[in-house]
This record gives C-alpha cells, sequence and structure tokens, in this order.
C-alpha cells in the first residue's frame, strides 16, 4: 500500500482536540495521472465520509477539484505544503469561535468605516499560485489598492458567484486551536509569507494571557510588531490595537478588540 494512501487510513488521533487528516499529494508526473485518473480514496471521519479523487496531484489539480461538484461541503479543506489537509475539527465556543466573531466584527467595520478595503469573515478560500497554497482563514483583509492593482482577484464560480480569493490579501487572520498549533504557528506562516501576504494576525486565547500577534512581512520572514503597552500597531489599518480578555453578564470568557 502506497505512503499516500496509507496515510488517508490512519485513524485521527482521539478526543475533540485532533481531528485533522493531512493527505499527501503524489509526485508530479504525467505517468501518475494517467495511473490514478479514476481511483477515489475514500476514509470515514467523525462519521463523514471524504472522497478524494486520485487525480488530485499538486496544486492545481486541487484548485481544479475545488471548482467541482465532487468538492466536500463539511469540514475546512487546504492545500498546504504540498498535501491536501483536512481539519474536521469542533470549534471551542468561547477562545476560538467568539474570539474570531469579535475581531472579524471590529476589521469590517473599521474596512468600511474608512473605506479601505473589504474585510471576509471565514469561510473564504485564498490561493496563491507560486506559493502553491490555499486555505481558508479565520478572516482576511483586502485593500481598495490591491484590487485595483491586480495583486488579488474575485474567482467566480460555475454556479455560485465567487467563490475564491486569488492573489495576495493585505491580511489574514488565524485564531489558534488545539488542532491547528503546528499549522497556524509554522506552515501558514511560512506559506502566507511566501504568498507575499503583509500582515499575519496570529491569535491564541486559550489560556488566560492572551497571545495577541501582528506578524509584518519582511524580506526573511514574518517579524513581530513590538507591542507598546499593551498595543500593537497595524501598518495595513494605519491602527493600533488591543486584545482584551472580559466576561459576560453570564460569567462566560468574551474578548474586546480595542482600536486607537
Amino acid at each position: 500500500m502506497s505512503q499516500a494512501v496509507a496515510t488517508r487510513r490512519s485513524p485521527v488521533s482521539g478526543g475533540t482536540a485532533t481531528r485533522a487528516a493531512v493527505l499527501p499529494t503524489k509526485p508530479r508526473t504525467r505517468k501518475a495521472v494517467a495511473v490514478t485518473e479514476r481511483a477515489t480514496h475514500r476514509f470515514i471521519l467523525d462519521g463523514v465520509s471524504i472522497c478524494v479523487p486520485g487525480w488530485i496531484v499538486d496544486h492545481t489539480s486541487f484548485r481544479q477539484w475545488f471548482h467541482s461538484d465532487e468538492f466536500p461541503e463539511e469540514g475546512r479543506v487546504s492545500f498546504l505544503n504540498g498535501e491536501v489537509m483536512f481539519d474536521m475539527s469542533r470549534e471551542q465556543i468561547y477562545s476560538h469561535n467568539r474570539m474570531k466573531m469579535v475581531i472579524s466584527r471590529v476589521l469590517d467595520s473599521l474596512a468600511t468605516l474608512l473605506k479601505i478595503g473589504e474585510f471576509y469573515p471565514d469561510g473564504l478560500l485564498i490561493s496563491h499560485l507560486g506559493a502553491e497554497v490555499s486555505n481558508n482563514p479565520d478572516g482576511v483583509f483586502v485593500a481598495n489598492a490591491s484590487f485595483e492593482d491586480g495583486s488579488v482577484r474575485l474567482v467566480e464560480g460555475a454556479k455560485e458567484g465567487f467563490i475564491e480569493l486569488e492573489g495576495s490579501p493585505d491580511m489574514v487572520l488565524e485564531v489558534v486551536s488545539d488542532s491547528s498549533v503546528k499549522k497556524d504557528r509554522e506552515l501558514l506562516r511560512e506559506a502566507y509569507w511566501k504568498a507575499g501576504i503583509r500582515e499575519y494576525w496570529l491569535v491564541d486565547g486559550r489560556s488566560e494571557k492572551l497571545d495577541f500577534q501582528i506578524l509584518k512581512y519582511t524580506s526573511k520572514g514574518y517579524s513581530p510588531t513590538r507591542m507598546v503597552s499593551g498595543w500593537t500597531k497595524s501598518a495595513v489599518f494605519g491602527k493600533a490595537f488591543c486584545l482584551v480578555a472580559t466576561k459576560n453578564q453570564l460569567g462566560h470568557p468574551d474578548f474586546e478588540l480595542q482600536v486607537r
């Protein structure tokens, strides 16, 4: 049994924390495509049946799959580091789901108020051909200038209207969960840098001490923006931000993204 198939059939670590499955792609050869053209790799993950066509051998074929009717509607599917990656993990209500909603709400309102671009919440696939990456961030911002100069373009689906963002957005947001630590802190950090994304916002609210970083693009990789008295400046938005942990009326964890 090939390593690719063996990996697809390997059990995923137990518990709800780690339920991401990585599917290495096959070598990019014309022979491999011909041999596996009709093959389908199927596995069950948390009761969900997932089929991966055998003709997916690189980033180009992954995007063809994404634009086809065969692409799965459940879970997050990415092409990252030469692999097809599924993440079926459940979102923690406060440290992940609530966190990304709070940040997205502020950034969307800010982009609208300043009329500087468009902010998109999670669920949007972004792709960069040169970096060979396709992923669904927890948030994406594109400046008007990036649309105008062609750095980013909207890709239309066959039936659904625009469904993909291609190019180098100005900012992406990822909120760390138990199942995405390596992906967010290492794999995506490298991939987003190769894609030329100006700012990578990396947030971890799983502990009492919040980790809020605005990573800025440099020629040698991402570098953390210096925090001054709890505030971090974003060159993309032209504002400083401070992420604060709070409690709601029921005593549950909550968060506030302050802007100045």
